[in-house]
């Protein structure tokens, strides 16, 4: 092993600040992402509701909206697992499943998985809020 020299000390510590730096952007990065994701189940949910009160005034079923819901609440559950919120990600995959087929679950599962569209917003928002008091 060679000796620390001075050059050699001014490497390790040049590194060390750029490691901590790129350290602390990810984190920022992360943490945007996490602020970003959160916001979209919000937005989601109401989007949700939106369809679910028009379903409630006319019966019809509109396909490709249900389409659209199933994959938004899908690519919703992959981001937030991704990001490390399990909790909503499994609730955010449930709805996906349910609006690509709603015969999959029966109607008790669906009340023991607490996924309502309030609960899944309140949650968001208690998480958005536990992030920006960090």
């Amino acid at each position: 092993m060679g000796a620390l020299t001075s050059k050699v000390l001014g490497e390790l510590f040049s590194h060390g600040s750029r490691w901590l730096s790129n350290l602390r952007r990810a984190k920022e990065e992360r943490k945007r992402e996490s602020v970003r994701a959160l916001r979209q189940v919000i937005t989601a949910s109401r989007e949700t509701a939106v369809y679910i009160r028009q379903l409630n005034e006319n019966g019809h079923h509109d396909h490709a909206m249900e389409r659209r819901l199933s994959l938004l609440w899908t690519e919703l559950g992959f981001t937030l697992e991704d990001l490390g919120i399990p909790k909503l990600a499994k609730r955010c995959q449930i709805k996906g499943k349910h609006w690509a087929n709603p015969k999959h679950y029966d109607r008790d599962f669906l009340e023991k998985s607490d996924t309502s569209l309030e609960k899944m917003e309140r949650l968001a928002l208690a998480i958005l809020a536990e992030i920006n008091h960090q």
